[in-house]
């Protein structure tokens, strides 16, 4: 299910610039809904990881995406699944909601 695509990475700071700059990002959240109801990176959407198979044609393929979860080891399977369904900009959040600083709904 999870090949082994390389992953490209993105660290919470540039993440956070980014958005401040308004960057049209779309950001899944792969965590499960009770850990997302502690804080999620605002405008999120919730795709925990089991269900990714499932539900990956709810993301739009054309928008440049980056990918979270506690602390980057689903994020980074997540990001590997979408790559071999032909996902091409894909980001890895490193270190997860754990490494983020910035503002969360």
């Amino acid at each position: 299910m999870f090949g082994r695509s390389k992953v490209r990475n993105i660290i919470p700071i540039d993440l956070e610039e980014r958005l401040k700059r308004g960057d049209k990002l779309q950001i899944i959240d792969v965590r499960e809904p009770s850990e997302v109801a502690s804080g999620r990176i605002p405008g999120a959407v919730n795709i925990p990881l089991g269900q990714l198979p499932q539900r990956f044609g709810e993301i739009d393929r054309t928008r440049e995406t980056v990918v979270v979860c506690r602390s980057g080891m689903r994020s980074t399977k997540a990001c590997k699944f979408l790559a071999g369904q032909g996902y091409d900009n894909v980001w890895n959040l490193m270190g997860g909601m754990s490494g983020w600083r910035g503002s969360v709904q």
